[in-house]
Order: structure tokens, then C-alpha cells, then sequence
């Protein structure tokens, strides 16, 4: 989201009477967070606190002891087993996880991941018969592998075994293969049901250890789990969080010199890691190389033993990274010029198509159109033969998989979840498929609206943002999909400075009430205009450089500040403004007024006995979150 970039509609919480956790002992901004996200007890605040058992794997996964009476055997016998990845950073983790497990347990484990390039998603039916060729006899599958039915009929023709496991969506028809290891085959409410591709290769090798009492084989295992599960994007709840938590306190001690060539040359430091570490500083190296180079390279590099290779083979990654900016930066230049040179309006949905962009950073740059301009966005390359492929990304609530299966007529192929997706279509085809996806698009802004929808959290006083609390938020690590960063909101903050950074970012100093704190505009738009006293949204971070640690507020979103707040309803505009610090005055159309007051329980009060009308009250408790009264 780009604060200042568009107008913007605040929509801020449920006003919230008193202590809503008495219980528990944060911060009570936190409390309030903690509370409208739906955990409204002691117990599910303190379960998510807390480090919880796993219950046995191999009651939650029904094919899980095929899968190990296979793999132990091929372990004891030192068989060759390939491990067909996939090209994202948890495909190649994922890879990589099982390639050092059973090498260790005894197994010969080779790497097969596709090229993004010339073999496209997935397990193929030429990587089958190649393999096959090779003297392969067993296969598994990591982060894909589901949707691959040729494939996997022809390993069956060929007696070429495999154990499958995999997150993506299950078709309909079970796939073949001797086992199948899926988070939808899991019970009801499992923990493991929100596993990305890592964390299922990570329960394998894990009950594999466990099976061979061979613990030292997976000591690497879990450094590897997160990174990428939160490269994924996997929620962090259930196994994901529990999981995250124990490896977080580890994961900068690592043993894998691969992880500590990375952690090295983001100069992350000899400091616990935190799940922002991996998202920013090591995840995109990983990511990098699928994208614009070949993910051998990551495999090797994770698998490793000698740390001068390991460190060779991680500046090699960075390079790419580095590359890979360029690549978005120049291409995300080209398709905003397009976009802003056009003087017709922009349309619902963005379609963009270049055929010299790259495959592998489309999707990163429709990403940045989407926080750009809050609208669906597709970028389309060349793909030969007279057709284009395309990586599709959308704001929440427009539906990106439905949207590609409405148009399923229209293109060669298609495949994405809600928020992504890709599809290649043919050149004479795209006019037709950019205006049926218009149409969906208009329909879906008719209803959301066009403006920048703002929605903090829970309100916070800059006096707040202390040492006391930065260590109450950390018990709420880690941070991620699924259980997002509190997002908080501060008025009546003043811009006592501001500069301009390089690669268009905006630093600023807020001061409220004689507090001063440091903020962060990322992207700013160059044209944007800032007013002296603003609102902001901004999530709470601490910046270290040269040896200093700052608390840092990252702003999301600015607007001006309003001393009176308006209230627009079907009997007219009401005005509210704050007495002091702990009293309002409601004003009507007419002039009339009332004054209603917070108590020492967070009850509203008044001597008017109109305060007491539901109508009137809602709108008290309204103006009580919006004029800062109640958190």
C-alpha cells in the first residue's frame, strides 16, 4: 500500500469497552489487537503465547508409514531417490531439506527441479523417463506434483514409484502414486493442515529420523522448514507457527554453511533471527535464482558442506538478487509510463504486455501495480508460437482463480488461488480476455469502491512505543500471513522533518504531546503532498544501523488532521470534537448538542438522556475510537 499515493477511506475498529483481557498481561493496545482478531480468552491468547506439543504425524497424515516403509527401505539399501522440486524458494528448500536427510540416512538423493524457462511447473513426463533411464526407481515429490497426471501415468507404466507431497489444491481425482503426503488429507482442525511444501518435506524427514534413530541427519532440517515456509507465505499458525518459533532461536547458529553464507551476506549479524529477516534479507536471494537463473543453484548451495564453496555459491545468489532488482525496477518504469502516458482512464483491471519482459519478475511487478493502484493486474511476456504468459496478482476480495475460470475459453491454460495466478494465451486472444476481465473487475470496484480502504488496529499515543512495549510485541512473534503485523494508528501528529531517500523512499520525524519518533514512507510518490499535522497507520519496527537501534514507525498510510470528525448518516452530518482528554461533544445538523464522557471502567457517560438512544450511542462510540478516546 502506497500512503499519499490515492484519496483514501478509513475504516477504523469497533470501539471496545474498558480492559478487554484483564487477564493478560500486554500492553492494552496489544490486548485490543489480540481481541478484534476473534481471540477473546485468556486461553487462546495464551495458546498462541506459547509453545504447544505436536501431536504424531502419523495419526494426522494417513499415508505418511507407506511413504516411510518405502523410504526407510531405499535408505538401507542406499538406493537412489530423486527429489523433483520446484523453482520458488520453498521448492528448493524444500529439495534441499530431503537431499541432506537422506544422504545421511544412507539414500542416494539426486536433485530434479525444472527449469522456469524451458520446462515450465512441475513434474514432467520427459523428467520420468529420464530418471527412469538414470536407474531411478523412487521419486518424491516436493511442492508440487499433484496436477502432474501424465507424469505420473507414465512413472506407473515404468514402475517408477512415487511418494507424493504436496499443498497445492487437490484435484478431483486422487493422483497416482504410492503414498500422498497433503495437508487436505489431514483431520479436521489439524495443525498440520496449514503446511507449505517445506513443512511437509520436514515432517517426512523428521518421522523418517525418528523411524531410523537417526536424529543428526535432520540438524539442518528445521533451518531450511523456515525459511521456507516463510518464503511461502504460508500462514503462521498451527505446526507453522509452533515450528517457527522453536527454529527462529536457532536459526542464526545454523550448521547448514549455505544458511550461513546468506545470513552473512545480508549482514544479518550473530543475533536472533526474526521472521522479517527471512521475508526481506534471505528469502529474496533464494527467490532470485528461480526467477532469472537455475535453481541447481540453491540446491547446491544448501547442501553444501564446505563453507568456502557454500559462501562462493551465495554470492553468486546475490548477484542474481541485485540483477533481479534491475529487472523489476526497469520493468515496473516501463509499465507505469504506459499506464500514466495513457490519458484515457485507467482501466478496472491492468493488462500490460511486453514481449521482451521476463517470466521470472512479472509477477513481482504486477504485485507492485496492485499496492500501486488498488486494482487487478496482469503482466503478459512472450512465450513463442504466438502466445503470451501472463502472472496475474489482485487485492483482497477479487478473486483471481474464479476470474481465470470465468475466462477459461478464452485462454491455452491457467492455474493461481485467489490473490495469484498465471495463464498463457494467445496473441489474437488478449483484446477479447482484457475486456471480459474488465468487465469482472468494474463489478468487483463498483462494490469495494476505488479509494484506498485503511484499516488500523488499534489506536497508540507515540509516548507508548517504549522499550516495555517493543518486548510485549515480540512475545506476539512471529509475524506473517495469517497472523499479520498489528497495524496501529496515532493523530494529531506533527512533521517536524522529512527527507527524500534514494529509490524514491520518504523519512520522516513524527512529534505528538513533546514525543518524538523516527518513520518510514516506503515508496513515496514523487507529486504526493504531505499537511504538517496528519493521522498515520504505520506498524511499529526497530532500524539497526552503524551500530544504533531506533524504534521505527513504517508508515502505511497518511492523511491530514482533523481536530472536528464528521459523521455522515441518512438523518444528516454530525461533528464531534474532543473537550479533553477524556470527554467529546456531539453536535446535529441543527446545532444541538451533547457532551458525553469515557469513565474510569471505558464506559461512555452522560448526564443528557439522549446519550442512551441506541442511534445516538453508536455514534458516540464511534467518535469515541475516531477522536482517540479508547485504543
Amino acid at each position: 500500500m502506497v500512503a499519499g499515493a490515492r484519496n483514501q477511506q478509513w475504516r477504523l475498529p469497533q470501539p471496545i469497552k474498558g480492559d478487554p483481557l484483564p487477564a493478560v498481561d500486554l500492553p492494552l493496545a496489544l490486548k485490543a489487537v489480540l481481541f478484534r482478531r476473534g481471540l477473546q480468552g485468556p486461553e487462546q491468547v495464551t495458546w498462541l503465547l506459547s509453545d504447544q506439543p505436536l501431536p504424531d504425524a502419523s495419526r494426522h497424515f494417513p499415508e505418511l508409514s507407506t511413504a516411510l516403509k518405502r523410504l526407510k527401505t531405499a535408505c538401507l539399501n542406499k538406493e537412489s531417490v530423486a527429489i523433483c522440486g520446484d523453482y520458488d524458494a520453498d521448492g528448493m528448500t524444500s529439495t534441499a531439506l530431503l537431499m541432506r536427510a537422506l544422504e545421511a540416512m544412507g539414500a542416494n538423493p539426486l536433485a530434479a527441479i525444472p527449469s522456469r524457462m524451458e520446462d515450465g511447473y512441475g513434474l514432467n513426463r520427459g523428467m520420468v523417463e529420464q530418471l527412469h533411464a538414470d536407474g531411478v526407481r523412487l521419486l518424491v515429490t516436493v511442492d508440487n506434483g499433484v496436477a502432474a497426471h501424465e507424469a505420473l501415468e507414465r512413472a506407473s507404466e515404468l514402475d517408477l514409484e512415487v511418494v507424493l507431497t504436496d499443498h497445492h489444491t487437490l484435484p478431483a481425482n486422487r493422483p497416482k502414486a504410492l503414498a500422498l503426503i497433503h495437508p487436505a488429507t489431514t483431520p479436521k482442525g489439524s495443525p498440520y493442515g496449514c503446511l507449505a511444501g517445506v513443512g511437509l518435506a520436514y515432517v517426512l524427514a523428521r518421522a523418517l529420523a525418528a523411524e531410523l534413530n537417526h536424529p543428526a541427519s535432520i540438524s539442518t532440517a528445521r533451518d531450511l522448514f523456515c525459511i521456507g515456509t516463510v518464503a511461502d507465505m504460508a500462514p503462521l499458525t498451527g505446526a507453522n507457527r509452533i515450528l517457527l518459533r522453536e527454529g527462529l532461536n536457532h536459526l542464526h547458529r545454523s550448521r547448514c554453511p549455505g544458511v550461513q553464507a546468506l545470513q552473512q551476506l545480508a549482514g544479518l549479524g550473530d543475533r536472533p533471527l526474526r521472521a522479517d529477516d527471512i521475508g526481506f534479507q534471505l528469502a529474496p536471494r533464494i527467490n532470485a535464482v528461480g526467477r532469472i537463473g537455475e535453481p541447481s543453484l540453491v540446491v547446491d548451495l544448501l547442501t553444501a558442506d564446505d563453507p568456502n564453496r557454500a559462501f562462493e555459491l551465495g554470492r553468486q545468489c546475490d548477484a542474481l538478487n541485485r540483477q533481479r532488482r534491475e529487472l523489476c525496477d526497469a520493468i515496473e518504469a516501463e509499465a507505469v509510463a504506459l499506464l500514466e502516458s495513457d490519458p484515457s482512464p485507467l482501466p478496472p483491471f491492468l493488462l500490460l504486455a511486453q514481449g521482451h519482459w521476463h517470466h521470472g519478475v512479472i509477477g513481482i511487478v504486477a504485485a507492485r501495480l496492485v499496492e500501486r493502484y488498488q486494482r487487478p493486474a496482469a503482466l503478459l511476456a512472450s512465450d513463442g508460437d504466438g502466445q503470451m504468459r501472463a502472472s496475474v496478482r489482485a487485492p483482497d476480495g477479487f478473486a483471481v482463480d474464479r476470474a481465470l475460470q470465468h475466462c477459461t475459453d478464452l485462454l491455452v491454460r491457467h492455474g493461481g488461488h485467489p490473490a495469484a495466478g498465471g495463464f498463457t494465451v494467445q496473441v489474437t486472444a488478449v483484446s477479447a480476455l482484457h475486456q471480459a476481465l474488465n468487465t469482472l473487475a468494474a463489478e468487483w470496484l463498483q462494490q469495494r469502491g476505488e479509494d484506498l480502504l485503511v484499516e488500523p488496529e488499534a489506536l497508540l499515543e507515540l509516548d507508548q512505543i517504549d522499550h516495555s512495549f517493543w518486548d510485549a510485541l515480540q512475545k506476539l512473534e512471529p509475524f506473517g500471513a495469517g497472523h499479520p503485523k498489528p497495524l496501529f494508528w496515532s493523530r494529531g501528529c506533527r512533521i517536524t522533518d522529512q527527507q527524500v531517500l534514494r529509490g524514491g523512499h520518504l523519512r520522516l520525524k513524527l512529534e505528538q504531546r513533546g514525543v518524538e519518533r523516527q518513520a518510514i514512507v516506503w515508496r513515496w510518490p514523487e507529486k504526493a503532498e504531505l499537511s504538517q499535522m496528519i493521522d498515520a497507520t504505520y506498524t511499529v519496527t526497530q532500524n539497526h544501523w552503524q551500530g544504533e537501534t531506533r524504534f521505527q514507525l513504517e508508515i502505511q498510510a497518511l492523511r491530514p488532521h482533523l481536530e472536528v470528525m464528521e459523521l455522515q448518516r441518512s438523518r444528516g452530518c454530525y461533528r464531534v470534537h474532543r473537550v479533553d482528554s477524556n470527554s467529546l461533544k456531539l453536535i446535529n445538523s441543527d446545532g444541538q448538542f451533547l457532551v458525553s464522557r469515557v469513565n474510569r471502567e471505558g464506559e461512555l457517560e452522560s448526564d443528557d438522556s439522549r446519550a442512551r438512544h441506541p442511534y445516538v450511542a453508536a455514534l458516540l462510540q464511534e467518535a469515541c475510537v475516531g477522536l482517540g478516546l479508547r485504543p
